[in-house]
């Protein structure tokens, strides 16, 4: 009895903090001028407003259309995803697509494995792929980000293409660090964002191998590389 209740107390506080990351969101992306939504983000071949459009997909489509889309994709998560937030980014305007969260701030939505952890998760980091990319200074609070880093392990390390061999992970502002290794530091958000295999702004972590955890750079902009596995 005493796992039930706690097990159930978990999950609420899980899905508070959801609806809470997703109406944050909504309200940042409201205030996105239209020139960043056509920004590169940190999912690799996709601006800002293809990574908003993947953001809402699970609450717009059922399981027998997903698993439709997901044939036609020949079986490849990563070439559905791709196509749908693509469409998807065409056919909804920015404040559609800002609503779309914002409206749906409570849906019971999770991803295959995972849960209610991982459906944070999923809004947290995308949240962050536009938010660090477009250099706002959002901070996502440390009670949604510590689960998330809880529940990193080599499977989700391996799912996300995230390499941290001979690298350790520590956290400045959450007592939390990973691996073992190479000391790399930083925030607690953009350690996470390395565990999801995205590289951050150069100068936010620091350490003898933050370097292959940084972007990328051509004239200023980000390099961006295609079939990348952090737009999952």
């Amino acid at each position: 009895m005493g796992n039930s209740r706690k097990t159930t107390a978990h999950e609420s506080a899980i899905r508070a903090a959801i609806a809470a990351e997703r109406r944050e969101l909504a309200a940042a992306f409201d205030a996105l001028r239209p020139e960043q939504w056509d920004a590169p983000s940190l999912c690799a071949g996709w601006r800002v407003r293809e990574v908003v459009a993947h953001m809402s997909l699970g609450f717009r489509h059922s399981l027998p259309r997903t698993l439709a889309e997901l044939l036609r994709a020949r079986g490849s998560l990563h070439r559905m995803t791709d196509r749908c937030a693509r469409a998807d980014a065409a056919r909804f305007s920015a404040a559609e697509l800002a609503a779309l969260l914002r409206d749906n701030a409570h849906h019971p939505w999770t991803p295959p494995v995972g849960g209610y952890t991982s459906a944070l998760g999923h809004d947290v980091v995308h949240g962050l792929d536009v938010t660090t990319a477009l250099g706002t200074g959002r901070a996502v609070p440390l009670d949604r980000v510590r689960p998330l880093l809880a529940a990193v392990d080599r499977r989700s390390l391996k799912f996300f293409g995230a390499d941290l061999s001979d690298v350790s992970l520590h956290a400045d502002d959450l007592d939390w660090t990973y691996g073992s290794g190479a000391p790399v530091r930083g925030a607690a958000q953009d350690l996470l964002l390395v565990a999801y295999g995205r590289k951050v702004p150069r100068g936010r972590l620091r350490g003898e191998q933050a370097e292959r955890y940084t972007h990328e750079r051509t004239h200023g902009r980000t390099h961006i590389r295609p079939h990348d596995r952090s737009r999952d």
